[in-house]
Parts: C-alpha cells; structure tokens; sequence
C-alpha cells in the first residue's frame, strides 16, 4: 500500500512538474508574453528591495537644486522642491502594486463569494444579487470613484475601497456564470444524492473549477487598477504628500512642464512599463491557461 501511494505521489509530482514546465515553454515561445513576465519581475522586484536601491531619501526637501536634469548625483533630477525624482519613482512603485494587490484580493474573494451563492442559491437571491450587481455597474467608474473619496476623503483606502467595489461584480458575474453552468452536472447530481452538503459542494467541487478562469481576468485587471490608481493621485484624490507616488508625481510634471519635461517623462514611463508588462502577461496567461477564455471577453 505505501509503494502504491508513494508511486501515485511521484506520478502527480511528476505531471505538476511537466505541466509547469510546459507552462513556461510556452510563455517562452510567446515574446509579448515573455517580455510582459520580465517587466513585471523588474517592476516587483523594485517594490520590495525599494529601501536598498534609492540613492536618497524620496521626501527630504532639498533648497539648492530644484527642478535640476539628470546628473550623477540625481539620476532622474529633482523636483519642485529639490527631491530625488529617481528614489521617488522607485519608491512610488510600492503604492499601486500595493493598491492592485489589496483591492483585486478583497474584489477576487467577495465576488467569488457573491458569485456561487448566485449560482447555487435560491432563484430570489440570484435576482437579488443580480440587481446589486448591476446597480454598481450602472455608475461610471470614475463617477463613483470621485463621489466615494469626496465622501470619505482622499487617502489609500478610499482608492482600494473604491476599486475592489467597482471590480465585485465583474468577477461574481463571471462566478455565477460558471457556477450556474456546473449546477446541473453529473458529478453534482451525484453529491447531492448522496448527501452532500451545500457548502462542501461549493468547497470541493464548484470553487476549484472556477477559480483557474478567475484568477486570469484578475491578472489582467492588474493594468486598470494601476491606471485608476494612478488617474486619482493625478486629480489629487489619491494618496497624500509626501508620500511617493507615480500619479502624484506625473501631475507635477505637468505643474512644471515649463521649466522641465524630466519630471512627466519620470513618472510617465513607468505607469506605461507598468501597464504594459502586466497586460502582455496576463493575455499570455489566459491564452496558456484558458484559451476559451478570450472568445468570452
């Protein structure tokens, strides 16, 4: 018995392991894909070891070079106010992967929640749900992102808030979908007449399969957030001074386009490598991991 399972064991190991490589061959063979993989690592990667690669520190106000070019001393010049543009754009990196990450986790959880309680419940609560749904979709993203923060206030969660809101019902629809679709399976027939309960059905059998697709469309939802993200801080609605920020910075840049183009060019590069890399890799993942997917966008 124990040589079967450890042979079983080394069997499932064995075809994780060729599907993973498969995985990356394929990304490999794809050079948008691969090339949004790179752009994401650097961009990542400068997030977290930020504190070790600025070269001074991204809120100190310095009096004497103000609005400077790029040097040796300040790579990317300074602000208006004497700052280091190139530890703020790296330190900046933090905030939207950190805004992308919180709001797209608290959307991905909720609306999977939302979604197979849809598309297993009740026919009254589906069409409950349902008008919840489309009543948030019903307002102009951006609308409903500036009544929110005018309400509340401009901070970090009221960016986070307001885009795990607007994302919800994009992912319990496709949740329910699905949902709906796996409820009058065999397999599922066959649980509830032998007594399964409705949470394990959901726990074991519905969830794993419709989280793959999920999963994907959060990926690719990552360039929007950054984008929105951004698009408040710019209006002044987003995180607050000083902390570095790349939307924040890139409306200082058109502050003082006048005296110097380096502070848009800055900031704006990075909220285009950002968007860019992230686009190019989750439309490589959808097409390695679910190609159907792209006929149902």
């Amino acid at each position: 018995m124990a040589n079967v399972e450890n042979f079983c064991g080394e069997t499932n190991k064995g075809q994780g392991l060729g599907a993973f490589r498969t995985s990356l061959r394929q990304l490999r063979n794809n050079p948008l894909g691969l090339l949004g993989a790179v752009l994401v690592v650097l961009i990542i990667a400068g997030a977290i070891f930020a504190p070790l690669l600025v070269t001074h520190d991204p809120t100190r106000i310095m009096v004497g070079p103000r609005l400077a070019p790029p040097s040796l001393d300040f790579f990317l010049g300074t602000d208006h106010l004497g700052r280091d543009t190139f530890s703020r754009v790296i330190m900046g990196g933090r905030i939207p992967l950190l805004v992308a990450l919180a709001s797209l986790g608290g959307s991905l959880t909720v609306g999977l929640v939302l979604g197979l309680l849809a598309g297993f419940g009740p026919r009254c609560l589906d069409n409950l749900l349902l008008l919840v749904f489309d009543t948030i979709r019903s307002f102009p993203g951006i609308i409903f992102a500036l009544a929110i923060i005018a309400l509340v206030g401009p901070s970090l969660a009221s960016v986070i808030f307001v885009v795990a809101i607007v994302s919800v019902p994009i992912y319990a629809r496709v949740v329910r979908t699905q949902t709906h679709a796996l409820r009058n399976s065999e397999y599922i027939a066959a649980e509830l007449s032998m007594g399964a309960s409705t949470t394990r059905i959901l726990a074991v059998h519905v969830a794993p399969n419709v989280i793959g697709p999920l999963l994907i469309l959060v990926s690719m939802d990552v360039p929007s957030v950054i984008a929105v993200e951004a698009g408040l801080s710019f209006l002044g609605m987003g995180v607050r001074p000083p902390t570095p920020d790349w939307g924040a910075m890139l409306k200082d840049g058109y502050d003082y386009i006048n005296q110097t183009v380096w502070l848009v060019i800055a900031s704006g590069i990075p909220i285009v490598l950002a968007t860019l890399g992230f686009t190019f890799l989750g439309e490589a993942l959808r097409d390695i991991f679910d190609p159907k997917l792209r006929k149902d966008l």
